[in-house]
Parts: structure tokens; C-alpha cells; sequence
């Protein structure tokens, strides 16, 4: 990470999830005291207590034809973007690369507050939570009150199962136990969307996929080998526009 550019922390998760409750403690214990830290909020969610915990709060909107209107806080060198609760994480995720980019900042981690009694209770929104997960470098357990402990233990596991390597941590009362830990601004995503070098697919004449080993290693000079830059899962599309992994759409559960 450059020690010139602001670090921007993407802050995911359902609206009414306890996100800016997780921020603010991320914030108070996570931050040196030289660090100048500034939030971004979607200006589509609600007014909370802890807003006035958050240092330079300002408020960011989605544009319909698919931009983000906000800047950078001037003089800050941590910026926390905490996205619409109520919008497709994915559509956000996809305009954040560039906007980041644009603003002359790097992506330091992305966070996903999960609200477990809302998906609990309603078991599509795990596909949900998967994207969420997907991006995340950490995520969050919150509001886990009245939930069985098994149901927590099988989420954590389906994610376990499929070797995710981001971070799971619980929050208890509107804490994380060392919160600089989960600052530290190092890539634990699934996700390589917002890596400086893209992924590559490599692919033989018969259209087969091979790994990249294979694709230097080879001594056949005719062999024909072509490269396709990969797309991430949840931002590929279909014919028409439509997402290839459609999502539920998290208002309707709220």
C-alpha cells in the first residue's frame, strides 16, 4: 500500500445491520493517533445515534446511470464508504473500482457486518451474504441475540467448507476484539476484482482450460494457446445485461 494515496474501507451489509455502531469502534480502537479518518455515507440510509461517533461524516449518492457522486475528504488517510444497505452489493462493488481509481486512492479492506438474525430468518439471503463474503476481506457477525449457535456454526461452515479466506469474527456489543487487526490493509478476498494484476485464463485449441504451468511449460511451439482475461463470477453478464448470479433483492427482507 502506498503511504501517499488515502486507504479507502468498503463497508458492507444490509441496512439496520449495526454497521456504523461496528465503524465507529473500528475507528476508536483500529486508528493511530497521526491517521486522519473521514466516513462516507449512502445518503439513502438512515439517521443513526453512532453517526456522531463517525469523524467527518459526509454523505455519498448513487447516480441511476450507475456512478458515485461524492470526493475524498480533504486531508484524510483513512476513508470509510459504507455502501446503501438497501442496493445490490455487486452494482456497488463494480462502480467503487473506478471510483477509487479516480480519486487517487487504493482499496485497503472490505467489510461485510453480517445481520444473523435477519438471515436466519430468512434463508435466500444466504446467496446474499455469499456475494457479500465473496468481496470481503473481513466479515462481521452482528446481532446474533436469540439465534440457536448451531445456525451460526453451520454458516460459518458452509463458508469454512468452501476455503474463503477472509476473516469471521463475532461482534459483541458493538465490538471487535483488536480492531487493528482487521485495519491491517492486507487482501484476504476471494475476489480479485480489485487486484493491480487481473487474472488470466488460458485456453488450448479444443477451447480447454489450462493452468498457467501448463501454458509456460509447454514444448510444443505449434500448440495453440490463447489468453482471455477472467471475469469475476458476480460481475459476469449475460446476453441482455442480466448478471450470470442474480441476487435476492435485500429490500424486500427488510
Amino acid at each position: 500500500m502506498s503511504a501517499t494515496k488515502p486507504l479507502v474501507y468498503v463497508i458492507l451489509g444490509a441496512a439496520g445491520s449495526g454497521r456504523r455502531e461496528v465503524l465507529a469502534d473500528l475507528i476508536e480502537g483500529g486508528l493511530e493517533a497521526e491517521d486522519v479518518a473521514a466516513v462516507l455515507l449512502a445518503d439513502t440510509e438512515s439517521a443513526s445515534p453512532h453517526d456522531a461517533a463517525l469523524p467527518a461524516l459526509q454523505r455519498w449518492t448513487w447516480i441511476p446511470e450507475g456512478a458515485i457522486a461524492a470526493t475524498l475528504p480533504a486531508g484524510a488517510t483513512h476513508v470509510f464508504f459504507v455502501t446503501d444497505g438497501r442496493r445490490n452489493p455487486v452494482d456497488q462493488i463494480e462502480i467503487l473500482k473506478a471510483w477509487i481509481e479516480a480519486q487517487g486512492a487504493e482499496l485497503a479492506r472490505i467489510f461485510t457486518i453480517v445481520n444473523v438474525t435477519l438471515a436466519s430468518q430468512h434463508p435466500p439471503l444466504l446467496a446474499w451474504y455469499e456475494a457479500c463474503v465473496h468481496f470481503s476481506d473481513v466479515v462481521l457477525l452482528n446481532r446474533r441475540e436469540g439465534v440457536e449457535n448451531k445456525w451460526v456454526s453451520d454458516f460459518l461452515t458452509h463458508f469454512k467448507k468452501q476455503y474463503f479466506p477472509c476473516l469471521f469474527e463475532f461482534v459483541k456489543h458493538g465490538r471487535v476484539h483488536n480492531p487493528a487487526l482487521f485495519l491491517e490493509p492486507q487482501a484476504r478476498r476471494m475476489s480479485h476484482v480489485f487486484d493491480e494484476e487481473p487474472d488470466w485464463i488460458f485456453t488450448n485449441a479444443e477451447g480447454e482450460e489450462i493452468d498457467e504451468q501448463e501454458e509456460t511449460g509447454s514444448d510444443d511451439e505449434e500448440e495453440e494457446i490463447e489468453a482471455h482475461q477472467a471475469e469475476d463470477p458476480y460481475l459476469e453478464r449475460r446476453n441482455g445485461g442480466r448478471r450470470v448470479k442474480e441476487l435476492p433483492d435485500i429490500a424486500d427482507f427488510l
